[in-house]
């Protein structure tokens, strides 16, 4: 039994509005019992029997029968997560910046997006791995960052979710707290 963390992009943003409450609701009823989400932003925490692509698999196919929407997510074992978390050089909380991991299951797209921000004239950025890119946007000016302007073009949005550190950090320690041996389900 691993346990997961399962990111969903593109949700409570724009158009597609899925309550928390809801979310957890069909992932439990579709073999996932353990399922608890994490703020408003499209963040659970899971245990299961499958491997990391075959959970990918399931909670899009539930996503797209209950809430009726192409649903598309970025599913990370618990120990990559906290992985990533280790590896961002960036702070979880500075008076100045916010600290950002974009999420991808397309290495090709955040190779991409990392040769893009990389040719930003003083945007600091560091890939964690192929699945990851952290970067800094000033506090108060995140949507207007010319990374942030970069990453939002349908290009890549089709295929990146970004969460904020502490977001992560939060998530991290509730995949830790998960029961990942003795659970049931999927």
């Amino acid at each position: 039994m691993g346990s997961y963390a399962v990111f969903l992009r593109g949700i409570n943003v724009g158009g597609i509005n899925i309550k928390m409450a809801a979310l957890r609701d069909a992932l439990k009823g579709s073999g996932f019992p353990d399922a608890a989400t994490l703020l408003a932003s499209g963040n659970v925490v899971l245990s299961s029997s499958l491997d990391a692509a075959a959970v990918k698999q399931e909670c899009e196919k539930c996503l797209r029968s209950a809430f009726g929407y192409e649903a598309w997510v970025v599913v990370l074992d618990a120990r990559r997560v906290a992985q990533l978390v280790a590896a961002c050089p960036y702070p979880d909380d500075d008076g100045s910046t916010h600290s950002y991991i974009t999420l991808s299951s397309d290495t090709a797209v955040l190779d991409e997006l990392e040769a893009a921000g990389a040719a930003l004239d003083s945007h600091e950025q560091q890939r964690l791995g192929p699945e990851a890119l952290a970067w800094l946007a000033p506090v108060g000016g995140t949507l207007e960052s010319p990374f942030s302007k970069i990453s939002a073009k349908a290009k890549f949005k089709a295929s990146t979710t970004t969460r904020n550190l502490r977001t992560l950090i939060k998530v991290r320690d509730a995949a830790a707290a998960l029961p990942a041996s003795g659970a049931t389900g999927k």
